[in-house]
């Protein structure tokens, strides 16, 4: 069976398969990405600022504050998130399998540095790039791989290094990418040398029996978009509703209350591992809150924290990950936030 998938795979025919799935992500990524971010880097040179602090302004009424923040992030997500749910279906009916196999699907450190490479072009908030993460994991991607990517996307976002340079300095566009890139490399690593994978994983084997090869690729494909979407777009919502009503304790505004301390720190790094935002948002939000009087030493730490992972993205890869995996990956990403607003303090 391994055998005939190999020469399926190698046939000239097999090939419009991969040329569909990358001419969707390049199309995909020109529309939602490349072509907005261009533009953007324009106006933050010029203005020193790429828009508003989308914590600001909350609403006294934690309905009506769930709201309004839903709203903004949805209308900043939804090309994106769309984007990211189509990716991670079509990676799941168009890649052969050992095509990833070869490359991400290796449990050594060779996996995660292609995973973390492969992550550049897709500039993808945390979210936005989960489901991909989940389709990745159903073709057997390794976890370090999976993770690299997931990680990658927002943490070394190349567009998103621009803006800082040009809003908030380029001192903080260097931390960031030194940080980051130890922080995408050392996570996935980690997690992958001390998490095992479970028994019954959730993708499908390699040898896939004779009736799932055989099935039409419009049937395979609606099987895996819907799927994908039931197991990460509603709790994805929910929990950014939630959030919205929670930003106001997560993030306080009041003038020079976020003071350079440790205890702001740890405080700022956990919160910005729960916390879910647009791409780049983190940028205005440092911005704002710095200017209200909060230090260097946590603004650097939600640098990190903030568009590394989110509660609503953990959420959305609970089928696709163990569960120690995506605490583990939580905790080393609040401790990687600590360390690198802590070294300010020094």
């Amino acid at each position: 069976m391994a055998g005939q998938s190999s020469s399926q795979a190698s046939s000239p025919l097999a090939w419009w398969k991969p040329a569909l799935f990358f001419l969707v992500v390049i199309v995909g990524l020109w529309y939602v990405k490349w072509q907005p971010y261009y533009g953007k880097a324009f106006t933050a040179a010029d203005t020193r600022n790429i828009g508003k602090s989308i914590l600001a302004q909350a609403a006294d009424s934690p309905w009506q504050a769930a709201l309004d923040y839903a709203t903004v992030y949805f209308l900043a997500v939804w090309k994106a998130a769309v984007l990211g749910v189509l990716l991670g279906s079509l990676i799941q009916v168009l890649i052969p399998r050992d095509w990833l196999l070869r490359t991400l699907g290796q449990p050594r450190f060779r996996g995660t540095l292609l995973g973390t490479l492969f992550s550049l072009p897709g500039m993808m908030c945390t979210c936005c790039a989960a489901p991909v993460a989940a389709g990745m994991r159903r073709q057997q991607v390794s976890m370090g791989g999976a993770l690299a990517f997931w990680l990658g996307n927002p943490l070394l976002n190349p567009a998103t290094l621009v803006f800082m340079g040009f809003v908030l300095g380029w001192q903080f566009t260097l931390i960031r990418l030194v940080a980051g890139l130890a922080t995408v490399l050392v996570v996935a690593t980690l997690v992958q040398k001390w998490v095992k994978e479970p028994t019954s994983a959730e993708p499908v084997p390699v040898d896939m029996p004779t009736e799932v090869n055989s099935a039409p690729f419009f049937s395979r494909w609606v099987k895996a978009l819907w799927t994908l979407f039931w197991n990460t777009i509603p709790v994805y919502i929910i929990a950014v509703l939630i959030l919205g009503a929670a930003r106001v304790w997560l993030f306080p505004h009041t003038d020079g209350i976020v003071g350079n301390t440790l205890f702001w720190v740890i405080a700022m790094a956990v919160a910005g591992c729960l916390f879910v935002i647009p791409t780049a948002a983190e940028i205005p939000i440092v911005q704002t809150m710095m200017l209200a009087g909060m230090g260097v030493a946590p603004g650097l730490a939600l640098l990190i924290t903030l568009p590394a992972l989110s509660l609503p993205s953990l959420v959305m890869l609970r089928k696709a990950f163990p569960a120690k995996a995506l605490w583990l990956s939580g905790g080393l990403v609040v401790l990687s936030g600590v360390i690198t607003g802590g070294i300010a303090l020094i």
